[in-house]
C-alpha cells in the first residue's frame, strides 16, 4: 500500500530536517575561517579614507598594538585611521562585530567614522540604516575623551528609537577605541601637558561653616542659575541648523520662563549649612561615605531637568555633572528629593533633588564643574532633536585652602595577599557594569511588565479548562491580550521576534558564542526564553497564537472583517496540507543560505513582514508596504493567512517544538468520527478531518477546547446534558436547560459540518 506524499512528509520531516542541520552546522564550522586580528585593510581604500579622514592622500600599512594606520599629506603626518573592532570588542546583538572606521587627528580629535560591517538584527528587521550612520556621524568632531559624554548609557540610547542595544555597543566601542588609540600614540596629550600636574591644589576649608542668605549665596556664586525662556530656546534651536526642531518650535509667550536651574556644592559646610540648615548638613554628613560628594540641583519653569528617565530607567537623562575629563551621570540612587530649600529668601522650587557623587568617580571638590542640562524637543512621532546647555561652577575662594603638600613617601612592605581574597588598590574605581547589565537596567519597567504579560498567559494555559467554560470570559481575555501584544510589545516596545534572531543565534553558535551578545536586549531574551520553555509544555502555539504582535494584528483584522460580513473562504483540507509545507522549505533555505552568506540570509528574510508592519508601523517604502497589505488582505478572507502558509519563524519553532513532553488539548473518542465540527471551526485548519490535531500547525487558541465543553454546540456535550435532563425529569421536575451562550464572532455556516449525535 503505497503512502502519500503528505504522510511521508508529516512523519519524516522532523528527523530529516534535524539531520540537514546538524549536517550543514557540521560543515560550516569546519569551513569557517577563524578570527583573524587585524582587519583594517580589508576595509581601508582610498575611496573610505576619503570619508574617514578628508585631507589625507596616503596611508600606511596598520602598525603597533593597537594596530593603525597613519595617514599623510604628501609627506605631513594627519593622524591615524583604525578599525574599532581591531581595538576593543565590537561584538553586537548578532554575536558579530560591528565595524566602523574611525579617522583621528594628532589632536585626538575624531575626523570621520563610517560604518563598514554589521550583523544586527534590528538594524536588518527594524531600524533603517541611515538613522545608525546619522549617529555615527555626530561622534565627529569630538575628542577622544569627549567622546565620553555622548556614549549611549541607560537613557540615551533610546535617541535611536527601538536600536538600544546596536546603539550602545557602538557609542561603546568608539568611546573605549578613541581614547585606546589616543593613549596609545598620545594624541593630544600637550593640552593636558606636565604643567597641569605640577599646578597648586585646593582644598575644602572645613572650618568655613558659617551661614549665608540666599542672595548673599547667589551673590558670591555658592549657587550658580541657568535660565532660559522660551525665546532663547527657540533661537538656540535655530542656531542649531535642524530644520525639523525649528518647524516645531516651543509654544507660548516668549518670555515665559522654559526653566530657570539653580546648582550649589552643598559638601562645602557653609554652602550645605545655609542651603539644608543644621540638621540637614548633618545628616547628609552622617549618610556619606568616605571620598563621596554631594550638590543641590533645583529648578522650575515648563522644563523638568528631572525628566522621566529615572522613573523608567533609574538614571536621570537630562542632567550630567562634567569635570575636565570625567563625566558623571546620576541614577536613581544617588537622588534624594528635598522639599525646600533652608537659606532665608529661598524661592519655593516645585523640583529639588539632593545627588551624591559616588566615591571612585575622580571627581575634585575644589576644581571648577559644569553641569550639564540636555533640552529635547519632539519633531515627529519617532524622532528628538537634542541641545546641551552649560551651568559652570567654582566653588568660591573664601570656602578654599592651599592643600598641604603629601608626607614623604615611605618604603612600602609588601605583604603577600590572603588565598582567595582579590587584590585592589585602595579607593580604586570600580569596574563599570557590563552593556547587558546597563540595558537591563534602562528596560526595567518595561522588563516588569513583559514577565507580568508572560505570567498571566501561563495562568491561561495551566487553567484553560476553567477558562474555556466561560466563553464569554475566555474571548474578551484573548482580544485583550491579542490587543497588549500587538500595541504594546509590537508597536511600543518594538519586542518582535524574528528568524533573522536564529539565524544569528546559529552562526554565532559557529563563530564566538557568549550569552552576553543576546542578553544585550532584555524583551527579546525574555521573550526567547519563554517560547523556549513554552514550546517544552504547548509546542509553538504560545508564541505564534498569543505573542507574536503580527499574528495577533491579522486575527484582529480577520474578526473586524467577520464582523463586518466578510465571507470567509474554506481551504480545501487536501490543498491545505500541500500548502502549509512552503514555510517549511521557506525557513530551510534562509537556513542554508545563511551558512554560505548571513548578510544574503538576513536580505532574503525580508519574506517577514515583521520589519514593515510592526517595528517601522508600516513608515516604508512602497513595494514594502504594498506586500505586506496584499498578506493582510488575504488574511481578511483566510484567517491568518501569512501564519498557515509562508512564516519561517513558525515553521523554525515547529521544528523544535515536536519535542514538547505534555499534550494538553482532550479529545473524545467521537472527534473526527463521525464529528468534525472542531476541524471545520479551527481558525488554522490544524485539525484533521478524522480528528487529529497536528501540533506542528496548532496555534493553542483553545478555541477546540471551547467547544470541548460546550454542551450546545459540540455534539457528544449535547447527548449528554440531554441524557442528563432526561434523567432529572424521570427523578422529578424536569430542570430547564442553561440557555446557550451567544458567539456572535463565529461562523455560521461552518455549524453545517457538525454532526448531532443527539439522535444516536
Amino acid at each position: 500500500m503505497m503512502l502519500r506524499l503528505t504522510d511521508i512528509a508529516t512523519r519524516w520531516r522532523f528527523p530529516l530536517a534535524i539531520a540537514l542541520i546538524f549536517v550543514a552546522f557540521s560543515v560550516s564550522r569546519s569551513a569557517a575561517d577563524p578570527q583573524r586580528p587585524g582587519l583594517l585593510h580589508d576595509f581601508l581604500t582610498p575611496a573610505t579614507l576619503a570619508e574617514v579622514f578628508p585631507g589625507a592622500g596616503r596611508f600606511d600599512p596598520a602598525e603597533g598594538d593597537p594596530p593603525v594606520s597613519a595617514v599623510h599629506d604628501g609627506e605631513k603626518l594627519l593622524g591615524y585611521v583604525y578599525l574599532t573592532s581591531d581595538v576593543v570588542d565590537s561584538t553586537g546583538y548578532s554575536g558579530k562585530p560591528i565595524r566602523i572606521l574611525i579617522g583621528i587627528d594628532l589632536e585626538g580629535r575624531i575626523v570621520g567614522a563610517k560604518l563598514v560591517e554589521h550583523h544586527e538584527p534590528i538594524v536588518l528587521v527594524g531600524i533603517p540604516a541611515a538613522k545608525l550612520e546619522a549617529f555615527i556621524r555626530s561622534y565627529v568632531g569630538k575628542r577622544a575623551a569627549d567622546t565620553l559624554k555622548q556614549a549611549p548609557n541607560d537613557s540615551s540610547v533610546d535617541i535611536i528609537s527601538g536600536a538600544t542595544v546596536t546603539t550602545m555597543v557602538i557609542g561603546d566601542s568608539i568611546t573605549r577605541s578613541a581614547i585606546k588609540v589616543a593613549e596609545a600614540r598620545g594624541l593630544g596629550m600637550t593640552k593636558r601637558g606636565p604643567a597641569a600636574a605640577s599646578a597648586p591644589k585646593s582644598e575644602i576649608d572645613p572650618d568655613k561653616a558659617a551661614t549665608e542668605s540666599w542672595q548673599s549665596l547667589l551673590g558670591e556664586g555658592s549657587v550658580r542659575r541657568l535660565s532660559l525662556s522660551v525665546d532663547e530656546i527657540n533661537a538656540a534651536f535655530v542656531k542649531s541648523g535642524n530644520k525639523l526642531a525649528i518647524d516645531h518650535p516651543e509654544a507660548g509667550p516668549g518670555s515665559d520662563v522654559f526653566i530657570d536651574l539653580y546648582a550649589a556644592q552643598v559638601t562645602v559646610p557653609g554652602i550645605g549649612r545655609s542651603l539644608l540648615g543644621a540638621a540637614g548638613y548633618q545628616a547628609l554628613e552622617e549618610d556619606l561615605k568616605p571620598g563621596q560628594q554631594a550638590i543641590v540641583v533645583g529648578g522650575t519653569g515648563r522644563y523638568s531637568f528631572k525628566g522621566s528617565g529615572y522613573v523608567r530607567g533609574g538614571i536621570f537623562d537630562r542632567i550630567e555633572l562634567v569635570q575636565g575629563e570625567t563625566i558623571i551621570r546620576f541614577h536613581d540612587h544617588d537622588h534624594r528629593r528635598l522639599g525646600d530649600l533652608s537659606a532665608g529668601g529661598a524661592p519655593s522650587l516645585p523640583e529639588i533633588g539632593l545627588f551624591t557623587i559616588p566615591a571612585g568617580q575622580h571627581f575634585d571638590p575644589a576644581a571648577p564643574w559644569r553641569l550639564e542640562l540636555l533640552v529635547q524637543r519632539a519633531i515627529g512621532a519617532r524622532d528628538k532633536a537634542f541641545l546641551t546647555f552649560d551651568l559652570g561652577y567654582q566653588v568660591p575662594a573664601k570656602y578654599l585652602r592651599e592643600k598641604a603638600a603629601p608626607p614623604a613617601p615611605t618604603a612600602p612592605v609588601a605583604a603577600p595577599p590572603a588565598s582567595g581574597q582579590a587584590t585592589a588598590a585602595a579607593g580604586a574605581e570600580p569596574a563599570p557594569p557590563a552593556l547587558w547589565q546597563r540595558a537591563w537596567r534602562a528596560k526595567a519597567g518595561e522588563i516588569v511588565i513583559m514577565v507580568a504579560a508572560l505570567m498571566v498567559l501561563t495562568a491561561v494555559f495551566f487553567f484553560q479548562g476553567t477558562l474555556v467554560r466561560r466563553p464569554v470570559l475566555y474571548h474578551r481575555l484573548r482580544f485583550a491580550f491579542l490587543t497588549f501584544t500587538l500595541l504594546w510589545i509590537g508597536w511600543y516596545a518594538e519586542a518582535q521576534l524574528s528568524i533573522v534572531n536564529i539565524l544569528a543565534f546559529f552562526n554565532s553558535l559557529r563563530t564566538d558564542f557568549r550569552w552576553d551578545y543576546f542578553l544585550m536586549d532584555p524583551l527579546i531574551f525574555i521573550l526567547w526564553s519563554s517560547v523556549a520553555a513554552a514550546m517544552l509544555f504547548w509546542g509553538r502555539g504560545a508564541f505564534c497564537g498569543w505573542l507574536c504582535p503580527f499574528g495577533a494584528l491579522q486575527e484582529i483584522l480577520n474578526a473586524i472583517a467577520k464582523k463586518l460580513g466578510i465571507r470567509q473562504l474554506a481551504i480545501p483540507f487536501w490543498l491545505h496540507q500541500r500548502l502549509w509545507p512552503i514555510k517549511y522549505i521557506v525557513f530551510l533555505g534562509l537556513f542554508g543560505i545563511s551558512f554560505y552568506s548571513l548578510s544574503f540570509a538576513e536580505e532574503a528574510a525580508e519574506v517577514e513582514p515583521f520589519k514593515t508592519a510592526i517595528v517601522l508601523r508600516f513608515m516604508r517604502e512602497w513595494p514594502f508596504i504594498l506586500y505586506v497589505g496584499a498578506l493582510l488582505s488575504a488574511g481578511l478572507f483566510v484567517e491568518r493567512f501569512y501564519c498557515r502558509y509562508l512564516c519561517p519563524l513558525g515553521a523554525a519553532l515547529a521544528i523544535p517544538g515536536r519535542l514538547r513532553m505534555f499534550d494538553w488539548l482532550r479529545r473524545y473518542r467521537e472527534c473526527g468520527n463521525p464529528c468534525d465540527r472542531c476541524a471545520v471551526e479551527c481558525p488554522v485548519q490544524a485539525i484533521h478531518p478524522e480528528g487529529n490535531i497536528n501540533p506542528n500547525e496548532c496555534i493553542q487558541c483553545l478555541h477546540c477546547q471551547e467547544l470541548y465543553h460546550d454542551d450546545h454546540r459540540c455534539p457528544v456535550m449535547i447527548q449528554r446534558r440531554l441524557k442528563s435532563e432526561k434523567r432529572a425529569s424521570v427523578m422529578g421536575s424536569p430542570r430547564p436547560a442553561p440557555p446557550r451562550p451567544e458567539m456572535p464572532h463565529l461562523d455560521r455556516a461552518k455549524a453545517r459540518a457538525s454532526i448531532d449525535l443527539t439522535q444516536r
